[in-house]
């Protein structure tokens, strides 16, 4: 073929070699908003560091690699020996020591610790999102460790650790440990009380043998992992290390790698115990889900964080692809109803950073009322963001047209992601009947609630009415259970509307008070009222390369 006949025109050039933070506005302005001076400073020279990393094309290669080159189930050697060991992409592992090396597990000992990991999180996130999965867990795993002061002293500055270590060795032994979480079984799923894993207690004081299995156990590969199994007294929690302080193999049998829709670069895997597995309690027995409940909740908050990170990323692509594509006279970007779309796919992503930055901001305030707060909102926002997250991405796909739609664009990986965060941690059910249990038993978390919101009454009539009619809906229980989802979304719509009042520019405020609050909107993308300020919302999601 001829160049005459072969001369590549009005292509968008590839997203690449541009600071993911401080192009995104919305995180790099959240970031200021909930650190102290004397923080931010050195965390945005830390989070501009990262951001230029993530924008690299070294990154990028290596999240293409890590989810072509899936995960490789070893379950003996070449001898006949059980091993159980899954091998990665080396890719993976530089992407795993980036994020250890980024403080993504060193979160819970810092000042603004919190803020500065979500921020951190939402970068990693975007360049490939199945290293995520281990990173958040390990992080998320410090508030049950910590039921069991002398394991959590053992513990956590290995998980705090800048330094990541592969490999399987005595976890006490290593510079830097991962950490992940076996809750669900075959039969019960979400319901963890029907797991049938049994836990006998052994002769030294906190230590037990398992006998059962764990239907979904991701990054098998990690060093220990929080578990649910059924003691004498009840339900517990339970640490399950891969390799016993002696170097021997914990007996921890991996039977198969699941194949997923997405997160293709991370491992999931169905265990067995054999009745010899070794186990520490941690708490006390019969008190497990309560144990565990600060790992899940941490790791929800990073669903809403992931799902953040995933629309962010598909916004920017489709925001620089319109930026540099012209059609039918003129670009695409300064089409009034290319720009409609764009723009109420800018509302979507800056209302999801917002709303998990400012959860992340309560970890750090440590008050009780953050932590009223986080019993409500954490469930609120995981049901709502990751189910935004889905049609966001498709509809940016939509943005590049065929180009979307092919491998190399990076949209179908971001695509069968997209899926992944409504469904982990507990689906949209039972994070609505979550959000339910927390209202009927803890007033002071909507208490907690209604404060945040109120902070922005009176700036938006449109923000003041939706207030009061979820409080309508709060006033009655009739059928409240079948109504849990209508009223979860209304509850997490007005929150973000609170904060989008109240910190984000005005332009952004009042297209999202006007479409997702005051219903002037449609069923789909790129029906937003044409009088509002749609330009100046696309270009403050505009990814500078």
């Amino acid at each position: 073929m001829t160049d005459g006949t072969h001369t590549v025109t009005n292509q968008a050039p590839p997203l690449v070699g541009h600071d993911v933070f401080s192009t995104d506005r919305a995180l790099a302005e959240a970031v200021e908003r909930h650190l102290p001076p004397e923080l931010y400073a050195q965390a945005r020279e830390e989070l501009v560091a990262f951001g230029v990393s993530a924008g690299s094309a070294q990154a990028l290669e290596w999240g293409t690699l890590a989810n072509a080159c899936a995960p490789r189930l070893r379950t003996h050697d070449r001898y006949g020996n059980r091993i159980d060991e899954v091998e990665f992409h080396p890719a993976w592992h530089r992407l795993l020591g980036r994020g250890v090396a980024a403080g993504l597990t060193d979160a819970w000992g810092r000042p603004g610790g919190h803020v500065r990991r979500a921020a951190g999180f939402l970068l990693a996130s975007q360049v490939e999102a199945g290293h995520g999965c281990p990173l958040s867990m390990t992080h998320a795993a410090v508030p049950a460790l910590r039921a069991e002061p002398e394991l959590a002293a053992l513990w956590e500055p290995l998980i705090a650790s800048r330094v990541y270590e592969q490999g399987l060795r005595p976890p006490l032994e290593k510079t830097g440990v991962l950490l992940g979480m076996g809750m669900t079984e075959k039969q019960g799923g979400s319901d963890v009380r029907a797991n049938t894993t049994r836990a006998e207690p052994l002769a030294e004081d906190g230590a037990y043998v398992l006998t059962g299995h764990k239907w979904f156990c991701s990054a098998p590969m990690s060093d220990g992992f929080l578990m649910l199994a059924q003691a004498p007294d009840g339900l517990t929690c339970f640490l399950v290390p891969r390799v016993l302080p002696d170097g021997t193999r914990n007996a921890f049998a991996i039977q198969r790698l699941k194949d997923k829709l997405g997160n293709r670069s991370n491992a999931s895997a169905e265990v067995e115990f054999d009745g010899s597995t070794w186990a520490r309690r941690v708490g006390e027995e019969g008190r497990g889900v309560r144990t565990i409940i600060g790992m899940v909740a941490a790791t929800r908050l990073d669903c809403v964080l992931g799902s953040a990170a995933l629309m962010r990323q598909a916004v920017a692509q489709a925001v620089h692809h319109a930026s540099y594509r012209k059609a039918f006279g003129g670009l695409l970007v300064d089409k009034p109803l290319m720009r409609n779309v764009l723009a109420d796919l800018a509302l979507e992503s800056e209302a999801a950073t917002v709303l998990g930055l400012r959860l992340a901001a309560a970890y750090d305030g440590g008050s009780e009322a953050d932590r009223a707060l986080l019993r409500i909102a954490v469930p609120v926002a995981k049901f709502w963001v990751t189910k935004r997250c889905t049609p966001v991405v498709a509809e940016a796909l939509e943005c590049l047209g065929g180009n979307g739609y092919v491998e190399e664009s990076g949209l179908p990986r971001l695509l069968r992601e997209s899926p992944l965060n409504s469904v982990w941690e507990g689906a949209g059910n039972v994070q609505a009947l979550d959000v339910l249990r927390v209202l009927q038993r803890e007033p002071a978390a909507l208490n907690a609630f209604l404060g945040e919101v109120g902070r922005a009454r009176g700036a938006d009539h449109r923000l003041d009415r939706a207030i009061r009619d979820m409080l309508a809906e709060l006033a009655d229980l009739e059928g409240i259970e079948a109504r849990a989802r209508r009223l979860v979304e209304r509850m997490a719509r007005v929150l973000q509307g609170a904060l989008l009042v109240r910190w984000a520019p005005p332009e952004v405020a009042d297209a999202f008070c006007a479409s997702r609050l005051g219903g002037d909107w449609g069923a789909s993308f790129g029906t937003l009222p044409h009088t509002l300020d749609l330009a100046a919302v696309v270009e403050r999601a505009r990814p500078a390369a």
